[in-house]
């Protein structure tokens, strides 16, 4: 016999083939929402960072040069509209202005401020729990311009 009798399929084989592919739209969304969301999400940012430098700002270039915007020259679109020009100028040392694009900015360095940060709930928690020293009972009583004792000799140091 050349020709088998072809039987229907029920649907347990098509449910089948249809759960052959669940572990590979399973990879695809772990992938995008851990790999490729947050990525696009860091684009948008660097390239609103970018379009948003004004001069004074310092910023770090891609080859790691770190200066001050100092000018920010504008440009004409086809449309006549004023809008910022791809390049910029940036100040990395005293009267030494070279001129960078912008999609060579890596990041801008925001300057801390000297004094400590507030303290903050965990910062509290850490200097509280931190053991503080204690002081000898004798300085305690100690009055001003009076000897200090002599300390207390022990087994260790009488032998």
């Amino acid at each position: 016999m050349l020709i088998s009798p072809a039987y229907a399929q029920d649907a347990t084989a098509s449910l089948a083939s249809a759960v052959q592919y669940l572990p590979l739209v399973l990879i695809f969304a772990v992938f995008y929402f851990l790999l490729i969301r947050p990525q696009q999400q860091k684009q948008k940012e660097m390239r609103q960072m970018v379009a948003g430098l004004k001069r004074g700002d310092r910023v770090v270039t891609g080859g790691g040069i770190v200066g001050t915007v100092s000018r920010v020259p504008m440009t004409q679109d086809k449309d006549g509209n004023q809008v910022p020009s791809s390049e910029l100028e940036v100040e990395i040392a005293p009267n030494i202005k070279v001129t960078v694009l912008r999609e060579t900015i890596n990041s801008v360095v925001t300057p801390k401020a000297a004094n400590d940060p507030k303290p903050t709930k965990e910062t509290k928690a850490v200097k509280e729990s931190e053991p503080k020293a204690a002081k000898p009972a004798d300085l305690k009583t100690a009055k001003p311009g009076a000897k200090p004792a002599e300390p207390k000799p022990t087994k260790e140091s009488a032998s």
